[in-house]
């Protein structure tokens, strides 16, 4: 059993206020977030979603390798994307969509149980399964 954490310290009030991540490893240390940055195009921090995405995106990928591994195929190279979609709903905001997209080298294998394997996986990542209230999880993957 695995236990990792995250912190966030927020001064001001909302749309003037800002934040600052951080996580256990230091990954990210003090990483600024706040409305503009999740609202609009302000890139000099970062927002809950794209966290969500990265993190979900890198469970996936890793879920992808093991599975390969386990059906004796070892994986070259998996690259994977996440979009996550904030939409408004009522007077709040919902995440409705998540799409994966993911490219992939693993030599000895056809495009069906590519596919299959690609499939369990996004399935059965543990970021899946906590997400399972998303509407829409999608995954588009591609064997190169």
């Amino acid at each position: 059993m695995t236990e990792k954490t995250a912190s966030v310290h927020w001064e001001g009030q909302g749309k003037k206020g800002q934040g600052q991540i951080s996580t256990e490893t230091g990954a990210l240390k003090q990483y600024p977030y706040g409305f503009a940055s999740r609202f609009e195009d302000d890139r000099s921090g970062t927002n809950p979603e794209e966290i969500l995405g990265a993190a979900h995106a890198a469970c996936f990928t890793m879920a992808f390798s093991f599975a390969c591994d386990k059906a004796g195929l070892a994986t070259t190279n998996v690259d994977t994307k996440a979009s996550v979609r904030l939409s408004k709903q009522g007077e709040g905001f919902v995440i409705d969509r998540i799409a994966l997209t993911m490219q992939a080298t693993v030599p000895g294998i056809d495009d069906t149980k590519f596919q299959e394997i690609a499939a369990a996986a996004k399935r059965d990542c543990p970021l899946s399964k906590a997400l399972a209230s998303v509407p829409e999880i999608t995954l588009q993957a591609t064997l190169r």
